[in-house]
């Protein structure tokens, strides 16, 4: 039995959703430096102030997705989860403005950072696996496109907001550390765009009851719990590997001086050891089936594919982190002249930036239908992945040489063009490659290789630019630069690990 065929309006209410979750997102990648600068902090504090974004999709993704599957009432397996991430998101972008007016506006701001960020994670952790869910597997890659797509356009609608609002007569400036009344009516408006977006999603699609997707599966890859019980099997002398090596990332702290967020490294390498080892005495003990042993069980045994295109998400997000923090400092020092977050030219700067993430996840949106299937189809799902990322790196050299700002327009297309594929190919490798009852947990555990990666570029790059680069932020685009270089490199193993080529051509 297979799955019915998806028209093109079935695409459109599977996925409209995650473009209200990216107006969120857009908002908090776009503004969040911004608002730290104005609210007080340095460029040194903003490494520290970010990891409130990584740290909560570590932390969420996987217990969402593990729960997820696991779920099945009257709203459905993924659908509750998309409601009550967008009613707390909406919440958050709404009180978000009102940092100013708090008797400690920095620590509020990065409190309701967490909660935006956590809360956005709620939603779009089961999106992912919702696509593998409604779609019959020669859809994949058409499903994940149109996710793209909506990515893409929600992100430019979240960008551009401010500056389209100051065309309109808003002020973009505000006097004594408030926040400008372009930003505060960005996020209020961005609220209630996320919300009714989800709300259409939930409204306008069915899932597909256990009952179906057990019939959908027949004949084809299944979980078999292996996982969980090769956990049983494992010795307490790999946990405690993670333990050591956490203690002497927090020694060498002090020793050599590091920056105060790589104690947070340090300190997540030491949980994970700690975990690991309640997860396997468990396990041992014959309980299999609790939240720990399963999530630490499909960790240690995920598949060969998901392991190689972990290596390949890793580069990817770090570069990607580095641009969402950085992009704001490099652009108002280096093309605008000035650092003063009370100056003209400085807010001019910040707005102008969201213009240019308004042109990457525009090109984002455009090659998601346009480009990545004509690429698809000629090159295979890999080498697309590959050629695009290769775009990007270009992009960000552009990044380090240019100081014209009408020039950066052109990075922008490239780095788009290499955002729409990390959007779409790595997932739609995944859902084709992966027992489709597992998806939640396994596209959680995936998201893991996007949050570590960005909260080394939290924690680490701070130390890095300190020692050998203070003051110069310009230097961390080279650094994303190579790391896509890194990442385009590693996307060729992993058709290796495909059950053969001609399966990945025929998802293309």
């Amino acid at each position: 039995m297979e799955k019915p065929r998806q028209s093109f309006w079935g695409l459109w209410n599977i996925s409209f959703g995650f473009f209200g979750i990216q107006i969120g997102f857009a908002l908090q990648n776009s503004n969040m430096s911004r608002v730290f600068q104005t609210l007080g902090a340095s460029m040194d504090d903003l490494p520290a102030l970010w990891v409130a974004a990584p740290l909560t999709g570590l932390i969420v993704q996987p217990i969402i997705g593990h729960l997820s599957d696991k779920t099945w009432n009257r709203l459905g397996r993924r659908r509750p989860y998309f409601l009550t991430g967008a009613i707390f998101s909406a919440l958050a972008l709404l009180v978000m403005p009102l940092s100013p007016e708090m008797g400690a506006p920095l620590f509020f701001a990065a409190a309701m950072l967490w909660v935006l960020d956590a809360s956005l994670n709620i939603s779009m952790e089961p999106f992912r696996a919702f696509v593998g869910d409604m779609l019959r597997t020669d859809q994949h890659s058409a499903g994940y496109a149109v996710q793209t797509a909506f990515i893409g356009a929600g992100a430019v609608v979240g960008s551009i907001f401010p500056f389209l609002l100051e065309q309109l007569g808003v002020s973009n400036v505000a006097p004594g550390g408030g926040l400008p009344d372009t930003v505060r009516w960005s996020f209020w408006a961005g609220a209630a765009a996320l919300f009714i977006a989800v709300m259409w999603t939930v409204l306008f699609t069915k899932e597909y009851s256990p009952e179906e997707q057990a019939a959908f599966s027949e004949g084809q890859a299944t979980d078999s719990g292996q996982p969980v019980r090769l956990l049983a099997d494992k010795t307490l002398f790999s946990a405690g590997v993670w333990i050591v090596l956490g203690a002497i990332v927090v020694a060498l702290v002090n020793a050599l001086g590091l920056e105060k967020e790589v104690y947070l490294l340090g300190g997540l390498l030491v949980l994970y050891g700690v975990i690991s080892i309640i997860a396997i005495n468990l396990a041992k003990q014959g309980k299999t089936t609790n939240m720990l042993s399963s999530i630490v069980g499909d960790f240690s045994g995920m598949p060969e594919v998901m392991k190689r295109l972990a290596l390949v998400q890793f580069f990817s997000w770090s570069a990607l982190f580095i641009m969402w923090i950085n992009t704001t400092p490099v652009v108002t020092q280096y093309v605008y002249g000035s650092t003063d977050t009370t100056s003209a030219a400085y807010n001019e700067g910040a707005n102008w930036v969201n213009v240019l993430f308004t042109v990457y996840n525009g090109v984002a949106a455009i090659a998601a239908l346009a480009l990545l299937p004509v690429l698809s189809r000629r090159f295979g799902q890999v080498m697309t992945h590959s050629i695009c990322l290769m775009l990007g790196a270009a992009g960000f050299l552009m990044f380090f040489v240019v100081r014209d700002a009408q020039m950066l327009l052109v990075a922008e297309i490239g780095i788009g063009i290499a955002w729409a594929s990390i959007l779409a190919m790595p997932y739609a490798i995944l859902a084709s490659n992966l027992p489709q009852q597992k998806l939640g947990i396994y596209m959680g555990l995936f998201n893991i290789f996007i949050v570590v990666p960005q909260l080394l570029v939290a924690t680490v790059m701070g130390s890095i630019m300190q020692a050998f680069f203070p003051g110069e932020p310009i230097w961390t685009m080279l650094f994303a630069a190579l790391a896509w270089v890194v990442a385009a490199a590693a996307m060729l193993r992993v058709k290796a690990a495909l059950p053969s080529i001609k399966a990945e051509a025929s998802h293309a």
